[in-house]
């Protein structure tokens, strides 16, 4: 991370602001600029670690803030420890450091003992823009507190990002979430990880989610493989920007039309592909039908590369799939609260039962798409190979990037229809 002072802006000051107000800093709004209330908040930080006082997030502060922003701290067992006790010092619960310790008996523990204390706060957090940084950050959080969860890459994005996913259960029935195939549709990536925190912690303590689903008996039956952002590359221009280092520096500014602001158009990856039609399924007529939406080559949104998996991204998502046997898939986009369910016809009979009740669980349309965005698409491809159900769902409502202030009422609309997938 970049040292940060008074005066800077960016994501990862929103993260830090996020990370502070959730362990009781009071850094003021969440809104990515480094102010004097958050510096304030800063100086306390480092008085209670001991550190020079200044303000400025250099690499000693990180270092002690490093274990809120994983949301789990390396304990050493002192004299006269219990889960109780260690849970009271970190506002958790025992069940939840059982949880995160699983070859760790509570009765035995000895003095010098190192063990994982989790927080009593989540580790997601969504109220911040959500960059592959903070991905990567929050998946090793996740994992130091719930190592039942597997994880692992499906393959790289073009500038060497990991296309991590993450496994939840261990039963036959195979099913395939995933996100932010659309740059500008990163709201999609926090969607997926809060589902997977809040399905390990009912899964850790035994409780139940939306409607009474048990997690405990639908990782028995069930395995659920998330891969929360397809186009790392791509969002990271959203949010971040283009930087200097780029390889494709020069050629994104003139696939952007000459502008450095990729806050408001990026739909595309590095390369200005439009991964959401670079899938072997009618590509021929996505590449046809670019001409009557003004597309000549590379740009923010449908250019459908130079051939079906021609980028690294699509074609990960292409093998991870085809290594595996899923039941159905989801694609997670926005905007319109609308589900689109069917390609050319090729959906099984039950692709359009499951999609009203999927419809039913989330409030939204269930509909099919029309226009170029009726071909190349993941679930295009997906349902075409396999003949199976395979779904886009457009979450929240307006101009994307949707606000974070959807976010809430996204969440609530969503997580029955993911946990309803994994047992339909």
């Amino acid at each position: 991370m970049r040292t940060l002072r008074l005066g800077d802006f960016g994501t990862d000051v929103m993260e830090l602001q996020a990370t502070l107000l959730k362990t009781n800093y009071d850094p003021g709004p969440v809104d990515g600029i480094f102010g004097q209330r958050m510096a304030r908040a800063v100086m306390r930080v480092q008085r209670n670690y001991g550190l020079v006082p200044d303000g400025v997030v250099g690499a000693a502060t990180y270092r002690a803030l490093e274990r809120y922003l994983l949301g789990y701290d390396a304990y050493t067992v002192r004299r006269g420890d219990t889960f109780y006790s260690i849970a009271r010092r970190y506002y958790t619960t025992p069940a939840l450091i059982a949880a995160a310790n699983p070859g760790v008996n509570p009765n035995t523990l000895q003095i010098g003992q190192r063990i994982t204390a989790p927080y009593g706060f989540n580790v997601v957090d969504t109220n911040i823009k959500y960059t592959y940084d903070i991905l990567a950050r929050d998946i090793q959080g996740l994992r130091a507190r719930y190592p039942f969860l597997e994880t692992g890459s499906a393959g790289k994005s073009l500038l060497g990002r990991d296309l991590t996913y993450l496994r939840l259960g261990t039963g036959e029935r195979q099913v395939f979430y995933n996100g932010v195939h659309h740059a500008l549709e990163w709201i999609t990536a926090p969607l997926l990880m809060k589902f997977i925190e809040e399905f390990s912690k009912a899964y850790a303590l035994g409780t139940t989610l939306s409607r009474g689903y048990n997690p405990r008996e639908l990782w028995r039956g069930s395995s659920i493989y998330i891969l929360p952002m397809v186009n790392p590359d791509g969002a990271d221009l959203v949010l971040n920007g283009l930087r200097a280092d780029n390889p494709e520096y020069q050629n994104l500014l003139r696939w952007n039309n000459g502008s450095a602001d990729f806050s408001a158009v990026w739909q595309a990856n590095n390369r200005g592909v439009d991964l959401n039609h670079n899938y072997n399924a009618a590509w021929q007529s996505s590449k046809d039908a670019e001409a009557a939406y003004g597309v000549t080559g590379p740009g923010p949104t449908r250019y459908s590369g130079t051939a079906p998996e021609s980028e690294p991204e699509a074609r990960a998502v292409a093998e991870f799939t085809r290594s595996r046997d899923f039941r159905l898939v989801i694609a997670y986009h926005s905007q319109g609260r609308v589900i689109y369910w069917n390609f050319m016809d090729m959906a099984p009979p039950e692709g359009k039962t499951i999609g009203e009740a999927f419809a039913a669980a989330t409030g939204y349309t269930l509909d099919q798409t029309s226009g170029i965005a009726s071909y190349a698409g993941y679930k295009d491809w997906f349902i075409q190979r396999y003949r199976r159900p395979g779904y886009t769902f457009e979450v929240g409502l307006g101009r994307n990037p949707v606000p974070l202030a959807q976010f809430d009422r996204i969440y609530r609309e969503n997580l029955e229809a993911m946990l309803l997938a994994a047992v339909i």
